[in-house]
């Protein structure tokens, strides 16, 4: 009985972890792409949206602001950067995680600038003239991929873009 009960809470419980943290391999691969100018760790512009997604998980940057491989893997790994394979099979530049149906209304208690920072750390460029709707959803512009478009933020933190 004792067995068939653990049997079962371990079964629960790797059913409520997360499937789609990325791989090693993943991260190595995404560093590889951000890391424009080679040199082996990110720094200004390559680094805008990691450490936009570091900043709003609570993690603090390296002291020196370049974010070497080994610190981007660390954060990758924990899924800081909410990229999903599942998305990124859709999407291969998207890093952020969308419910379905996104943009949702509701009470967005988000500033414009805490917006913009989920923008930006979605992968967005360029993000502005951000207003919030009576929907509660913030709507501006913004470029990814060098494809300027319509931004959305909802309450939940999802951005979309059409």
């Amino acid at each position: 009985m004792k067995t068939l009960l653990a049997s079962a809470i371990a079964a629960t419980l790797l059913l409520a972890a997360p499937a789609l943290a990325m791989s090693e391999a993943d991260c190595k691969a995404e560093f590889t792409k951000a890391d424009a100018n080679k040199d082996g760790a990110l720094t200004n512009t390559e680094t805008s949206r990691y450490a936009t997604a570091m900043q709003i998980a609570g993690k603090a940057m390296p002291a020196d602001g370049r974010m070497t491989e080994a610190v981007f893997l660390e954060n990758c790994k924990a899924d800081v950067f909410m990229t999903q394979k599942a998305e990124a099979a859709k999407q291969p530049d998207a890093v952020q995680k969308t419910d379905v149906g996104a943009p949702l209304k509701g009470a967005n208690s988000f500033t414009e600038t805490q917006a913009k920072d989920r923008a930006v750390a979605a992968g967005f460029a360029d993000v502005s003239g951000l207003k919030k709707d009576d929907d509660g959803i913030w709507r501006g512009t913004a470029s990814k991929n060098g494809k300027s478009g319509n931004v959305a933020i909802d309450f939940k933190g999802n951005v979309v873009s059409n």
